[in-house]
C-alpha cells in the first residue's frame, strides 16, 4: 500500500518503511509523528483520491534524525551600481521512517505510543543539563548586539567623503561607514587580513577593496 502525503508545502509518495527527508517537524529523535494530510492512497491500480484530503486517513512516521540541507546561495548584483548582495540559506530537515498508513479513522499501533512515552520518561534526566546550557547561554539582546558590532572601530573626527574614490558610490560609502570605515587613512592602512575580513562579511570583492586602498593612499597624502 502507498499514500501521497502533503507536509511542508510539498507532496510525497510513501509506503511503509520508506526513509524520507521532509521540512523540519518539532519532535525528538525516536518520537512518532502523525501526518494527517493524505491526498491519496492505494494498492496496485486501485487508488482513492481525496478532495483534497482523504477522510479518516493518517500516516505515522518515526523521527530518525534532525539536520540541515546543503547551503543554497542567493546572489544579486546590479550592473554599474556597485551593489552586490550574497545570502546563504540552509533548510532545516527532519528524516523520518514511515511506520503505518492508516485508513477509516484507525488509530496508530500501541507500540508507537509506548515508544513515545518511554522517551518522555527519560527526558527529565536530561532536563538539568538543558537548563544549565540555557542558563550559560548569553541573553538574546547581548547576542544580537555582538552580531551587529561593526568590523572596525571608527576614528574620532570628521569623516572623509569616500565617494571621491572611483568605484565607491553613496550606497557603498554608507555600508563602509556602518562597519567603521569613514576615512581615507583607514582605507589606506587596511592589511590583507582586513581585506579578507571585508570580503567575507561585506558585498565587496578583495580586488575592489585593494583598488580602493591604492586610491586612498594617494588621497591620504593630500
Amino acid at each position: 500500500m502507498f499514500a501521497v502525503i502533503k507536509t511542508g508545502g510539498k507532496q510525497y509518495r510513501v509506503a511503509a518503511n520508506d526513509l524520507l527527508k521532509i521540512e523540519k517537524v518539532e519532535a525528538n529523535v525516536g518520537d512518532i509523528v502523525e501526518i494527517g494530510h493524505v491526498l491519496a492512497h492505494g494498492e496496485g491500480e486501485n487508488v482513492t483520491f481525496g478532495a483534497p484530503f482523504v477522510d479518516g486517513a493518517l500516516v505515522t512516521a518515526e523521527v530518525v534524525e534532525q539536520g540541515k540541507n546543503r547551503t543554497v546561495i542567493a546572489f544579486k548584483k546590479r550592473r554599474r551600481q556597485n551593489s552586490r548582495r550574497k545570502i546563504g540559506h540552509r533548510q532545516l530537515l527532519t528524516t523520518v521512517r514511515i511506520s503505518e498508513i492508516l485508513l477509516g479513522g484507525a488509530k496508530p499501533a500501541k507500540k508507537a505510543a509506548v515508544k513515545a512515552e518511554a522517551k518522555a520518561e527519560v527526558a527529565p534526566e536530561a532536563a538539568p543539563k538543558e537548563a544549565k546550557a540555557k542558563k550559560d547561554a548569553p541573553p538574546k539582546e547581548e547576542a544580537k548586539a555582538e552580531a551587529a558590532a561593526p568590523l572596525f572601530k571608527a576614528p574620532k573626527g570628521e569623516p572623509d567623503d569616500l565617494t571621491v574614490i572611483k568605484g565607491i558610490g553613496p550606497v557603498a560609502a554608507k555600508d563602509l561607514a556602518e562597519q567603521g570605515i569613514i576615512t581615507f587613512a583607514q582605507l589606506a592602512k587596511l592589511s590583507d587580513k582586513d581585506v579578507a575580513k571585508i570580503d567575507e562579511h561585506m558585498p565587496f570583492s578583495a580586488d575592489q577593496i585593494k583598488d580602493w586602498r591604492d586610491q586612498a593612499k594617494e588621497l591620504a597624502k593630500k
